[in-house]
């Protein structure tokens, strides 16, 4: 049968077909390759990103001890509970600085019964959360009532612990133990219930929120500083990371973040704020050497490990507690 122009044209484009679909597949694999390289080169380069800031982060970590990504993680939890008590309900913070009291006392006592300290550590717990609601509600004299009670209740628990013949160790100084004891009841729930009472009083929240911030941007501003610049130690023997360098970075970001908040939110003269700033200067750098010099005494470089990338809850407080008693004087005064 002769073929028709009709049969030749079909079968022409029978012969195409297989043709152009196999060139739309080579177009479709193409753009499927295409993407499939763009994601695989958005993956590398992912992973250079976080093999660049885990570098960054060990680096830092070697110069300053801490890893930078926990600390900042945690501190802002803990930053954004202390800003919510702060501000939202003043007996939430009264609640949140009897948690934090707690778990630094039990955290210090376990570090001093660690070097051979033994001081009762559930007395202790309790004692320091006693101090607590009568610096809420009763003020000063509430606050050193409750401390004083808590001092007696812990060393007569102490006292009594010896008569148990159970309880007497060869080397064990009944004196030494209870002047340990009267030790972490001053040193954290004493300092930190000064900060309790402000928060009590009328517009107290917010000289507490502003000394907290100050000593935050000192911290901030001698880490900072101390990692970019810092060459001259301050005092090696007690702390051999910070510097110098690391103190001028403190004292600039102390006076800055003082006088703006004096102004803009305590509603006081800006150098009240000046006077804030380097008093908080110099008080939180002594207690942040003297937490230092109690580590280097134990033997230990953390108080614990409970809070990643900080250490314990008193290596963070260490500035803070000594700084409770100087904002609370100049809120006396001049608030």
């Amino acid at each position: 049968m002769p073929e028709t122009p009709e049969s030749a044209s079909t079968a022409h484009a029978a012969e195409q077909k297989p043709a152009r679909s196999a060139r739309r597949w080579g177009r479709g694999a193409s753009a499927r390759d295409e993407v499939e390289a763009a994601i695989h080169d958005i993956e590398n380069k992912v992973h250079d990103l976080e093999a660049k800031a885990r570098e960054m982060d060990a680096r830092i970590e070697a110069r300053a001890g801490r890893s930078l990504t926990k600390a900042i993680f945690f501190g802002l939890v803990l930053g954004l509970a202390l800003l919510f008590s702060l501000i939202v309900f003043k007996q939430v913070f009264m609640l949140f600085a009897a948690a934090l009291v707690a778990f630094t006392v039990y955290e210090l006592a376990s570090a001093l019964r660690f070097a051979g300290r033994d001081i009762p550590r559930l007395p202790l717990v309790i004692a320091s959360i006693g101090v607590i609601p009568p610096a809420f509600y009763l003020g000063a004299p509430g606050l050193w009532w409750a401390f004083l009670a808590g001092v007696a209740f812990v060393s007569l628990w102490r006292i009594i612990e010896t008569v148990r013949p159970a309880m007497r160790q060869p080397g064990v100084s009944l004196r030494t133990d209870l002047a340990a004891g009267i030790f972490v009841l001053s040193y954290v729930p004493l300092l930190a219930g000064f900060a309790v009472v402000m928060t009590a009083q009328p517009g107290g929240e917010w000289w507490v929120l502003a000394y907290l911030i100050v000593v935050i941007a000192i911290d901030t501003g001698a880490y900072a500083s101390g990692v970019l610049f810092g060459k001259h130690p301050m005092a090696p023997r007690i702390s051999p990371k910070k510097t110098w360098e690391g103190f001028a970075g403190s004292v600039v970001a102390a006076t800055l973040a003082a006088i703006l908040l004096a102004v803009f939110m305590i509603g006081t003269e800006w150098w009240v704020g000046l006077i804030l700033a380097l008093t908080l200067v110099g008080v939180a750098t002594l207690g942040d050497l003297t937490e230092s010099l109690i580590k280097r005494d134990l033997g230990i470089k953390d108080i614990s490990t409970w809070l990643p990338g900080h250490g314990g809850f008193l290596d963070r407080l260490d500035s803070m507690l000594p700084s409770t008693i100087a904002a609370y004087v100049i809120f006396t005064f001049l608030g």
